[in-house]
């Protein structure tokens, strides 16, 4: 999926990179920076601006999260390190992010919500976990109905309409059913393998 969206939408992510390059920010730099707009997102949603925190999400740390990795393919500055810093740090902004639905629907005193955002959030990881440990037994594991860019759509359309309740069942749901997808995946190759 997204192979699929990062081609559809190369004419609005090579100029975003073009101007990266000319202000000659280090892709580190703008990895970090997405994350930190995704923790302030996860912040304003946690004390009940819900649409704010979705429009910092949707409009500035996501395409950050996108232009990143393009950064550092036109600047020649791909690092192994780079490359394993952006995920472990997509994984805290999603965690920030859900933990800013969970603290929303504390206040609110909305218990099974609470539940549903910590299921969601357990989902979301074992979808990425999933993937990296068939990766670490040699197996490419990107099946499922509910990748990273899934996740994000879902909380961009979720928190920018003011629906946390429906976006936190959604990806209660989803996720966890893409993980056993993936589970099931690496079953079925590990009993083909030689």
């Amino acid at each position: 999926m997204e192979t699929i969206a990062r081609a559809r939408l190369k004419w609005l992510l090579d100029p975003a990179v073009a101007i990266a390059v000319r202000l000659k920010l280090s892709p580190n730099f703008v990895t970090v920076l997405g994350f930190l707009l995704n923790v302030a997102a996860g912040v304003l949603i946690g004390f009940g601006y819900v649409v704010p925190g979705g429009l910092v999400m949707t409009f500035i740390a996501m395409p950050l999260d996108a232009v990143d990795g393009g950064l550092a393919r036109a600047t020649g500055r791909q690092t192994r390190f780079g490359a394993f810093a952006d995920s472990v740090l997509d994984r805290f902004a999603e965690g920030a992010l859900l933990a800013g639905l969970a603290a929303l629907f504390a206040q609110r005193g909305d218990l099974l919500m609470i539940l549903a955002s910590f299921v969601a959030l357990n989902g979301s990881f074992m979808v990425s976990y999933t993937r990296a440990r068939a990766e670490g037994l040699g197996i490419e594991c990107k099946v499922g109905i509910f990748s990273r860019f899934g996740r994000y759509l879902v909380l961009a359309v979720g928190l920018c309409f003011n629906l946390p309740e429906i976006t936190v069942a959604a990806l209660a749901v989803l996720t966890n059913i893409t993980a056993i997808q993936r589970i099931v995946h690496v079953q079925k190759q590990l009993k083909t393998a030689p």
